[in-house]
């Protein structure tokens, strides 16, 4: 190669690292002590948002100075039931020799399973546990972790081939989430994970350690944003300083990061995995637990989901219409990716038919296809429906932007006229807040109160039982409703 040709080639990658680097909105500020570069401007459209709760689990790097069982009674104490463990902790107090990790003999992982059992925990990920790529040692660590009920592997590969690992992932049916030390870290900015795993497994994604972002002068707002739909696993961290590696870990609300609007974001993205939090702050190393109990209370006070369940559920695999029954034409399909339910066919009730309700609130999300939509809640449907006689002994709350008085939006259906109309356009998404508490319904439609009535007996409905059932109406498919995000908070 002449020397013209090596200058030219030098040029256009010089040119080319200039434009990536000018490209990239993840990085920002990295002085030392530049707390106001960690927030981000945008947390305005996270205000409205409905925080669900999370599984949170243990990093057990929190407990580090003491064993492995040690942290598990920790964390029992702590009111958490989800446990991630990391490779190195000792077992035991007294015998330090045995180390917590994939090899461990058979007698220690059942005397491992016997403590977690007689406490109530769950191993739900393990790391960070780094392997060769070489198919037997990888190998070794997926079963460990497939025979401790472990769902996703914690790493950080040292390569860039992931063939072996999707083997691994498809073989075993365990999420890897790649882990972001901090700067050098090749992981360090989230770019790298979604470079690296574009066209995989979907189960092959990013561990997202909000504490190291922000030591490398990364948002973790905007990172989560970038990964979405390859986030297997987050380390929570929030800490005193953005940008700068000295910084410290500090209660979740107290530092830069912006926990409220990283729980938003990731409500958001409907992430179901574990939020693993991890305290590392050496001057805590004695006695993390109050720092962490403290940040656990911000998280509660945020979480407006807290005290809610979701009855139309999600797992691992997507959701389902588990617990859920169907009575009349016509039926609900259910997209089991995004949970969003679509009515289809003749009138029909989809009712939850886990359990009868007495004093509740419940909250949904509702669309209209067309101005033209007609469905309804039903609230404490008096017994297993069998035949359409349950219109005469439950309210139905309506949902039709076309009708008229008690036949519109937000009324008890011919029986009590909502106060005001509240409701969106064909095709955005409405929220209904229901409380039925007693013989008082009140009904918040986009944080609205358009209906505060005590029941009665009016119109179709004869009279009305103390608890039931909660069921939803499909109408038709030439408009059909659509619903998701479905909580009920019971009210003793």
């Amino acid at each position: 190669m002449n020397k013209k040709t090596c200058f030219a080639l030098f040029v256009f990658l010089l040119v080319f690292i200039v434009c990536l680097a000018t490209a990239l909105p993840l990085t920002y500020g990295t002085k030392s002590g530049d707390d106001e570069q960690g927030k981000l401007d945008i947390s305005s459209q996270y205000e409205g948002v409905r925080i669900k709760k999370f599984p949170f689990a243990v990093q057990c790097w929190t407990f580090r100075k003491f064993s492995f069982f040690e942290a598990l009674q920790r964390i029992k104490d702590l009111g958490i039931e989800y446990v991630q463990p990391y490779p190195g902790q000792i077992l035991e107090k007294n015998n330090p020799k045995v180390e917590f990790d994939h090899n461990l003999p058979d007698e220690q992982i059942d005397r491992v399973k016997i403590q977690l059992k007689d406490l109530g925990l769950t191993l739900v990920s393990y790391g960070v546990v780094n392997f060769e790529n070489v198919e037997e040692e990888m190998d070794k660590v997926f079963a460990f972790a497939q025979k401790m009920g472990i769902r996703t592997i914690v790493t950080e590969p040292g390569y860039d081939d992931y063939s072996l690992i999707e083997k691994m992932v498809k073989k075993y049916r365990i999420n890897v989430a790649i882990h972001n030390h901090p700067t050098p870290s090749k992981y360090a900015r989230p770019e790298t994970v979604i470079y690296r795993t574009d066209g995989l497994d979907p189960r092959i994604g990013a561990c997202a350690d909000t504490g190291h972002w922000m030591r490398s002068g990364v948002k973790p707002l905007e990172a989560l944003r970038a990964l979405k739909g390859r986030i297997q696993d987050v380390h929570l961290k929030d800490l005193n300083a953005f940008g700068t590696k000295e910084a410290f870990d500090v209660p979740f609300g107290e530092g830069k990061a912006n926990i409220h609007d990283i729980l938003a974001e990731l409500t958001l993205q409907d992430y179901m995995g574990y939020i693993s939090i991890e305290h590392e702050k050496k001057e805590d190393i004695d006695n993390p637990s109050p720092a962490v109990k403290k940040g656990l209370e911000y998280i509660r006070s945020i979480t407006y989901f807290q005290d809610h369940e979701q009855i139309l559920k999600r797992s691992r695999w997507g959701y389902s219409k588990h617990g859920w029954n169907h009575y009349g034409p016509g039926y609900f399909e259910l997209d089991g990716r995004t949970g969003v339910l679509k009515g289809q066919g003749g009138m029909g009730l989809l009712w939850y038919a886990v359990k009868e309700y007495k004093d509740f609130i419940l909250e949904l999300d509702y669309r209209c296809a067309d101005k033209f939509t007609n469905s309804g809640i039903f609230l404490r449907v008096p017994d297993v429906p069998v035949s359409d006689d349950y219109i005469y002994h439950s309210f139905e709350i309506q949902i039709n932007p076309a009708g008229k008085g008690i036949h519109k939006t937000g009324a008890a259906y011919d029986a009590e006229a909502p106060m005001k109309d509240a409701f969106h356009p064909a095709g955005e998404w409405n929220h209904f807040k229901i409380s039925f508490i007693g013989d008082r319904i009140k009904i918040e439609l986009n944080d609205v109160l358009v209906l505060d009535w005590e029941a009665e007996p009016r119109g179709k409905v004869r009279d009305f039982a103390g608890e039931g059932y909660i069921g939803l109406q499909n109408h038709d498919s030439r408009s059909p409703v659509y619903f998701k995000n479905i909580y009920v908070k019971e009210i003793s």
